[in-house]
C-alpha cells in the first residue's frame, strides 16, 4: 500500500473520529464482521443460514448507529425476538445452563432467555448506549413460575426502567410488568439488588464467572470489546 493511500485513510479515520466527538457520539470498539464470520466458519464449519443471520446482525448495527436511543431499543429488541427461536439449553447445548455468545445463538438461530438479554445488551453497548443505562436482570416470571432473564434500560439511575423481553415483544416500563419479580441485575460495572431508586449496588460483575467466560469467548470470536 502506498504512503499516499495509507495517509488518506488515516485522514478519513481522524475526520470520522472528530465528527463523532462533535456530535457527542461515544467512540466504540470496532467489530470486523468479515473476521468474525471467518473465525466462526473455522470453529463451527459451514454456517448455512447462520451466516445470513450474522450478516443481518452486522446490518442492524450499521443501520441503527444514528438512531435515537429509544429507536435503538426498538430495533435491537425486535431483531433478536424475531431472529431467534426460544429453545432451552438442554436441547440446544445439552447443558442445563449455557450462556451463548450472540454468534453462537445466531448460528443456531435459537437461544433461551439469557441469550436474548445478553445479545441485546452487547448490541446496544456497541451502538453507544452507556453501560450504566443497561442492566441484565434476573427475574422470576410469576405466571410461568420459573426463573427468567430480561434486559432493562434506565433513562436515569432512579427512573422506572424499560423492559426488553422475549416473552412479550412490546417494550414496557417495569411498573407495567407485574408478571416479573426482580431478583438481581448486573452489567459491566457491577451487581444490583432490586429496590427503590434503581436498587442497591452490591458488588462487581468481575466476580460473575459466567459473564467473564462469555466475554473471553467473544474475544476469541474476533470481537474487540470495551467492557470495563
Amino acid at each position: 500500500m502506498s504512503p499516499k493511500v495509507s495517509g488518506g485513510k488515516c485522514v478519513v479515520a481522524i475526520l470520522c473520529l472528530l465528527a463523532a466527538l462533535l456530535l457527542g457520539v461515544r467512540a466504540q470498539a470496532w467489530w470486523d464482521f468479515a473476521l468474525i464470520i471467518r473465525l466462526a466458519e473455522q470453529q463451527h464449519g459451514a454456517l448455512g443460514a447462520g451466516k445470513t443471520r450474522l450478516a443481518e446482525w452486522s446490518d442492524l448495527i450499521s443501520q441503527s448507529t444514528r438512531l435515537q436511543e429509544l429507536e435503538q431499543l426498538q430495533a435491537v429488541n425486535g431483531f433478536f425476538n424475531r431472529t431467534l427461536l426460544f429453545i432451552d439449553d438442554a436441547r440446544t447445548w445439552q447443558q442445563t445452563d449455557y450462556w451463548a455468545t450472540p454468534v453462537e445463538a445466531l448460528i443456531k438461530g435459537a437461544g433461551d432467555c439469557e441469550d436474548y438479554a445478553i445479545a441485546k445488551y452487547l448490541t446496544l453497548r456497541r451502538l453507544g448506549i452507556p453501560s450504566e443505562k443497561l442492566r441484565i436482570t434476573y427475574v422470576k416470571a410469576l405466571e410461568l413460575n420459573q426463573a427468567h432473564m430480561v434486559l432493562t434500560w434506565y433513562a436515569t439511575p432512579s427512573s422506572d426502567p424499560l423492559v426488553l423481553d422475549n416473552l412479550i415483544p412490546d417494550i414496557r416500563p417495569a411498573s407495567q410488568r407485574r408478571d416479573l419479580l426482580p431478583v438481581y441485575a448486573f452489567n459491566a460495572e457491577g451487581l444490583w439488588l432490586p429496590g427503590p431508586g434503581g436498587g442497591r449496588r452490591t458488588g462487581d460483575s468481575k466476580k460473575l464467572s459466567r459473564w467473564q467466560d462469555l466475554l473471553n469467548k467473544m474475544r476469541a470470536e474476533g470481537f474487540a470489546l470495551n467492557e470495563s
